[in-house]
């Protein structure tokens, strides 16, 4: 007879499912979703045949929400299949926020089909139709899903292995799928598709064009429409959109997509992170480094990048008979300086920034905008150094991101360790030492991380800092990766105290990550707002009569002399109209100039805010707007 340890007390079970025991036990089970016992995500309804302790899981965390998302696409999946009879199904996961399933159809799903299929996934949900589990004989599951003409399923079971598959069925629906699942569909409380959208079977290119709706679901209505207002403030603040109203960027598909064409407004704020990125730079000992675009195919067998990153990298070149590839990263090139000489330990840490340009494949499907391109400037560093300089390096880097990232205005962060995978090279003490190395320096800064066990790269350890935005979402920018495997393939040494050679230890290093995903990460996170010190244009001078004009011209020559990006409207128009042009430009500051002003010889100034003070005397405003600028202000 099992015993079940459920809250800490201990029960004997003599037959029966998880649904039966909490039933029997008077345990609500409106929130549970599935149970996991003794380590194992098991279905509510799955038999208990041993003893173990059971923990609920419920959807307020990320397995839960996990589980409650992919049964709701299986609901949406029977929901169009009641609707369309002509319905191939393929495959519809949970992701990081609700779901999605893809769809063969010949007819193109419309905004009313969308509509449609909500209501009959309302019907679903009401009616309470039970997730019934089935393991059966995979020529069984392959005749089933040939006489329902589901070709899909029949080419996913064609590649498994096992004599048997688990199936799911819901009502008359039924799929192919591992599991678990919720219990009964009316567990789902509120739902809402969200788009279409196209995606090749699996994801290749050469296959055939599937139609993907997505959709979300909560267990009850004000999460959804709290959902629904967080998604609403999302498209507002789109970096696609802000980007083409701001006259920041543009991509153009028709001559290569993925792509970036920064406009000036644009290329005026990739500047301003430049330069301040360099000063930082320079401040903190690092050398800057220029590498060319292309190099022979050979350097890239050399660093492993032709067998391990193929299929990101783009066809070679021929020329002068040999092959030649645009550069996927940075660090062969500064390997091949480092090696232009004899290295003395007395010259370590060696530490080599670039902003490299990279050109890397991405297939069509996953571009998106600035987070996602083919070709991007990374802030790439390398530093070279011994064993014993390895801790404190990472320390000084970890010191290094922090700062720059405050200094843009991110303040959370999601950290993880990534330790040893399965299959990786390097002594197992040096590994030691690269990991111990990455925990001392992230306890001394004081940083709560996460473990992700085996999740580091083979060539070494990593850190990866992920900054949360004003919407509280997360983005990958920083990166400090410990490498053994450049190192070892370039035999990149140093001569050591004692005279004889030894091996370098090296870091990659990226605090931005790369600046087009940097870049659309602060358009989203400011609305397009930029701090002053990084707005394209920092103030507007608007006249309201044409008897200012001259006055106005000499407060804008003199402030364009102290270089502060200003632009002076005195159209024929009215001072509202101005006004409402410069609060869409998202110009920090606005110097409005009547007679009244020219008179007192003083300013009005209006913030985009719509806040105004009247009389300010223009060199106590340049002090103020300098001091702002200067100190990288974040609020104006």
């Amino acid at each position: 007879m099992p015993k079940i340890i459920y809250k800490e007390k201990e029960y004997k079970v003599e037959s029966g499912n998880f649904l039966d025991f909490f039933k029997n036990i008077g345990e609500k089970i409106e929130d549970i979703l599935i149970v996991k016992f003794n380590g194992k995500l098991l279905d509510l309804t799955a038999q208990i045949s041993e003893s173990g302790e059971i923990v609920p899981v419920t959807f307020d965390s990320e397995e839960g929400r996990e589980v409650y998302w992919h049964s709701t696409s299986h609901i949406m999946a029977a929901a169009v299949k009641r609707l369309f009879k002509d319905v191939k199904v393929t495959i519809g996961p949970a992701i990081s926020e609700g779901f999605y399933y893809d769809f063969d159809r010949a007819t193109p799903f419309t905004e009313e089909d969308l509509l449609k299929i909500e209501k009959e996934m309302e019907k679903i949900i009401k009616e309470g139709h039970k997730f019934v589990r089935e393991e059966i004989d995979i020529e069984k599951a392959k005749d089933m899903f040939k006489k329902m003409g589901e070709d899909y399923k029949i080419e996913i079971l064609n590649e498994i292995k096992d004599n048997k598959v688990s199936i799911y069925k819901t009502e008359n629906f039924i799929d192919l799928c591992r599991g678990p699942h919720i219990d009964n569909s009316a567990k789902v409380k509120s739902i809402k598709l969200l788009k279409l959208a196209g995606a090749y079977w699996r994801g290749d290119e050469k296959n055939k064009m599937l139609q993907r709706i997505y959709g979300i679901s909560f267990p009850d209505k004000k999460l959804l429409d709290d959902y629904l207002k967080r998604l609403e403030e999302a498209r507002q603040r789109d970096h696609r959109k802000l980007g083409k109203e701001l006259d920041l960027f543009s991509t153009h598909d028709e001559f290569g997509p993925g792509l970036i064409y920064w406009h000036p407004k644009g290329a005026i704020i990739r500047k301003e992170i430049e330069d301040f990125w360099r000063e930082e730079h320079l401040k903190r000992g690092y050398e800057i480094l220029y590498t060319p675009h292309v190099a022979k195919i050979d350097l890239w067998h050399k660093s492993g990048h032709t067998s391990f990153y193929k299929e990101n990298m783009y066809p070679p070149m021929r020329m002068d008979e040999m092959e030649y590839l645009v550069k996927p990263m940075n660090c062969p090139f500064h390997i091949l300086i480092y090696k232009t000489s004899l290295r003395s330990y007395r010259e370590l840490p060696l530490r080599w920034c670039e902003l490299g340009t990279v050109y890397r494949y991405e297939k069509s499907g996953v571009l998106h905008g600035l987070m996602r391109v083919r070709g991007f400037t990374q802030d790439d560093a390398h530093i070279f150094m011994t064993e014993e300089q390895l801790e404190q390096e990472i320390i000084n880097v970890i010191d290094m991101i922090t700062f720059v990232l405050k200094t843009f205005g991110f303040y959370e962060y999601e950290i993880f360790l990534s330790t040893k995978p399965k299959d990786s090279i390097g002594e197992a003490r040096v590994w030691e030492l690269a990991e111990n190395a990455l925990k001392q320096a992230l306890a001394k800064a004081g940083l709560k991380y996460d473990i992700d066990e085996g999740g580091g790269a083979f060539y070494g350890p990593k850190i990866d800092i992920k900054i949360k935005d004003a919407l509280n979402r997360t983005w990958q920018c920083s990166t400090i990766q410990v490498d053994f495997n450049m190192p070892e393939r370039f035999d990149v040494k140093y001569i050591g105290e004692d005279g004889k050679e030894h091996r370098t230890i090296m870091i990659h290093r990226a605090l931005l990550g790369s600046f087009e995903r940097f870049f659309g990460v602060l358009i989203e996170h400011y609305k397009g707002a930029f701090p002053v010190w990084l707005s394209p244009i920092q103030v507007s001078i608007l006249t309201i009569t044409e008897r200012v004009k001259d006055y106005a011209e000499n407060i804008f020559n003199k402030l364009k002399e102290k270089k502060i990006r200003i632009i002076l409207n005195n159209a024929n128009e009215t001072i509202g109209a101005k006004i409402r042009n410069s609060t869409l430009q998202k110009i920090p500051f606005m110097l409005i100039i009547g007679d009244k002003e020219q008179q007192k010889n003083v300013v009005s100034v209006r913030k985009r805010s719509g806040e105004e003070q009247k009389d300010v005397n223009i060199d106590d405003f340049f002090n103020m707007l300098l001091k702002k600028i200067e100190q990288k202000e974040l609020d104006i």
